[in-house]
């Protein structure tokens, strides 16, 4: 029998997600910063064991090290990888040998210091085990660009990670925490950002979703996930929740103008919109009714494209239009 291992090919998200956390994280991430650049997963497992006793300080200094010190190898990415095979006779033959190839990605990862998801994930769940914990590895779908508006789940383009603590699994993603690809010739910069750690599994979902349904840990669905408008980071980093519209895709020329409902503007807030066409941003003028910010977007024929919304100049929602 032969086993071939899935490739995953990960799209990095450019986005910068602030999730509330209702734990305050501060003293570990300030603990595992001075750790050194360990070269080892069972040396890192060893300190994070040594410094934290509960098991949801010890993912976090393990998820922090991680973000804090693997960049993102942008020449790796999107590279045509051949899938992995091997030879197995029993079932215990095929964990032992998917176990020797997980640990020598792991161990490569945190030598080389970069990687791309599968590298990242690998680590986090090999470090995770030897300081203790339950965790796996989660092959999945991600929502990173505007061009996946109105697409379901399909071929695995990302990787992330659920860790067991207090009997209930948590999700978390130290790729899309550990930084961003900027400039005009690409470039990885570290920008640490927790908002992949312990996320609320709606929120979560809103750019993951698993290949198995089991670790969604939410009742959403594909056509949920194939429905949602593509959020930036400044989305959830506002505190905003969009009302409405409910679909990140109008198709139907029956639509000449959208409706546009969204909570928890603040005071001196400003919306602009624009058509990928057309470049124009346009200054949204919106109506207080209740809390709620509602104002109109009007479309003609040459609408079509992608509307970005943009709140204090920052996007924060696509959508795509097609009519």
């Amino acid at each position: 029998m032969k086993y071939i291992s899935k490739t995953l090919y990960i799209a990095l998200l450019l986005l910068t997600f602030g999730f509330a956390q209702a734990q305050d994280f501060t003293k570990v991430d300030n603990t595992v910063k001075a750790y050194p650049k360990f070269s080892d997963p069972d040396k890192l497992a060893a300190q994070v064991s040594a410094d934290f006793k509960q098991d949801d300080l010890k993912a976090r200094a393990i998820f922090t090290w991680i973000a804090l010190n693997i960049k993102y190898d942008l020449a790796a990415y999107g590279i045509n990888r051949q899938p992995v095979g091997f030879s197995y006779s029993t079932q215990e033959e095929k964990i032992a040998k998917q176990k020797i190839m997980r640990d020598d990605l792991a161990l490569k990862t945190i030598k080389s210091k970069k990687g791309v998801c599968e590298g990242y994930s690998t680590l986090f769940a090999v470090v995770a085990e030897k300081a203790g914990l339950e965790a796996v590895i989660i092959p999945g779908t991600s929502k990173s660009h505007p061009a996946h508006i109105g697409k379901g789940p399909g071929a695995s383009d990302h990787a992330w990670n659920a860790v067991k603590i207090n009997g209930e699994w948590q999700l978390l993603d130290t790729t899309w925490a550990s930084g961003v690809v900027t400039g005009e010739k690409p470039a990885f910069a570290f920008k640490f950002n927790d908002g992949y750690f312990f996320a609320e599994p709606d929120v979560f979902f809103l750019n993951h979703y698993p290949d198995d349904k089991q670790w969604l840990l939410t009742k959403k669905t594909g056509d949920d996930f194939a429905n949602l408008p593509l959020y930036y980071g400044n989305y959830l980093m506002g505190g905003y929740q969009f009302l409405a519209p409910n679909t990140g895709s109008f198709t139907d020329r029956k639509y000449n103008v959208i409706p546009f409902k969204i909570k928890n503007l603040k005071q001196g807030d400003v919306v602009h919109y624009a058509f990928s066409k057309d470049r124009k941003i346009i200054q949204a003028k919106p109506l207080i009714n209740n809390g709620i910010t509602e104002f109109d977007v009007p479309l003609d024929n040459g609408s079509n494209g992608t509307l970005t919304i943009y709140i204090n100049q920052k996007s924060v929602a696509a959508y795509r239009i097609n009519r």
